[in-house]
């Protein structure tokens, strides 16, 4: 008996223990991130589905939907639930240089995580050009510090990794793209490396992958692409799509921050003045857009994208400029959503026309790279678009094109805009000086 009393003392002590606390947070947090992130994508793509189905029965649907939802999601994250707007990642960025009780509980609360969830789906009911990895980072590093306040952790830079762990678990969930969600959590949200943090990170991603794994099974997000680039001629795509696409990606985010930032002054005391006139303008503004180019203008992008990328393309040359302007018009309607996925669609609207400069080479080849670039033009992060994009397309071959054509892209847009996106809109929360009393963050 004496020996059991033993035992038993051992194992409470070791699970009463700050290490077995911290496995404990992390295992129970990560399974629930990636429930709450497969419930997003379930709940988001459904809510485009209806609004789909809505605007085949009839297109001038879109007339009333678009710009309705806009206002209306302006006028809810008005006051509460402001921290829901936009894609997320800048209030974890914020909540991660600021490690103060009062900011964290502010932008990382149960409610704006409940309402990130389903805000971002009501963007896309009605229409909006916005993702949901950026939402589902946020959600993830919110339910994250969350279980780890839960579990007794006080100390702010022990819950930073928590912040960290659940950021990188969402993102690789949302894409399933488990190596992409560690390189993100360090190169985007971090900006550092701790040997300490490592496991942390690690175990996160891991035990979110399995759950995302066995619930959904493993998949590709565009598919298998078998694309080539030989040596020579075909190079020059790398430099085409770099210099393009990494201007583009750096111009569209020097928009995004001036806009939130009130610039032009005109468009700032606006948001400041009528907030949900503006967003409902906005939304007028991708409905037009539609009406001219077709309606990938709507949602996401991902199936355009993806039949670019496939090289069976369902979509003209316009594809990409046109998907541009919607995101910055649903950026600037200060709603909530996110940057990757239409980013993406830009990328590859944008390889596809550059194709046609060099008909000798995979047009495949040329989505992919416009993709990677632009990506990294928008973020300013070249490893994490490098290893999304090879992720998304399980295009192993395609190394070192795709890392040559980032590093140039990196280059290209800190040529037009100096601060990373991510980054800037984080200063922006962190200094409200920086910007108009109403706008989107």
């Amino acid at each position: 008996m004496t020996y059991i009393r033993r035992i038993q003392t051992h194992l409470t002590g070791q699970l009463r223990s700050e290490a077995w606390r911290r496995r404990a947070a992390l295992w129970t947090g990560a399974v629930v991130v990636a429930l709450a992130a497969i419930l997003f994508s379930k709940a988001s793509d459904a809510a485009f589905a209806l609004f789909r189905r809505a605007i085949e029965h009839s297109p001038w649907w879109a007339l009333l939907l678009t710009p309705g939802i806009f206002a209306l999601l302006a006028w809810l994250t008005s006051g509460v639930l402001r921290p829901t707007r936009g894609s997320g990642i800048p209030q974890v960025i914020a909540a991660l240089d600021k490690p103060d009780e009062a900011f964290r509980t502010t932008n990382l609360s149960p409610a704006v995580s409940a309402g990130k969830l389903l805000l971002t789906s009501l963007s896309l009911l009605g229409g909006a050009s916005v993702g949901r990895e950026g939402p589902t980072v946020h959600v993830g590093a919110s339910l994250m510090y969350l279980f780890g306040r839960w579990f007794g952790f006080k100390d702010p830079r022990e819950l930073s990794h928590f912040l960290l762990a659940g950021g990188a678990a969402g993102i690789a969930a949302a894409f399933n793209t488990p190596l992409a969600g560690i390189v993100f959590a360090i190169e985007e949200l971090s900006g550092r490396f701790e040997h300490r943090f490592s496991g942390t990170l690690l175990t996160a991603v891991i035990v979110g992958g399995v759950v995302s794994l066995g619930l959904l099974g493993n998949y590709t997000y565009f598919g298998h692409v078998t694309a080539g680039l030989p040596l020579g001629q075909g190079w020059l795509a790398i430099l085409l799509c770099g210099v393009v696409a990494g201007l583009l990606g750096g111009v569209f985010a020097r928009m995004v921050l001036a806009s939130a930032a009130g610039r032009p002054r005109w468009l700032g005391n606006l948001r400041q003045r009528h907030p949900v006139l503006l967003a409902a303008g906005c939304g007028l503004v991708v409905v037009a857009l539609a009406a001219l180019c077709g309606d990938g203008a709507f949602g996401t992008g991902y199936e355009q994208a993806r039949s670019l990328v496939q090289g069976q393309p369902t979509v003209g040359h316009e594809f990409g400029l046109m998907k541009l302007l919607a995101n910055l018009a649903s950026y600037a309607a200060g709603i909530p959503g996110g940057l990757f996925s239409p980013a993406l669609a830009v990328g590859a609207g944008l390889g596809h026309n550059l194709a046609v400069v060099m008909p000798g080479v995979d047009p495949r080849a040329f989505v992919l790279l416009g993709m990677c670039a632009y990506l990294t033009g928008v973020t300013q992060a070249p490893l994490t678009s490098a290893v999304i994009s090879l992720e998304l397309t399980d295009s192993g071959d395609l190394l070192l094109p795709i890392l040559a054509t980032v590093l140039t892209a990196r280059g290209m847009s800190g040529l037009v805009c100096r601060t990373p996106i991510y980054k800037g809109l984080a200063e922006q929360l962190l200094s409200p000086g920086l910007q108009q009393p109403s706008s989107k963050s």
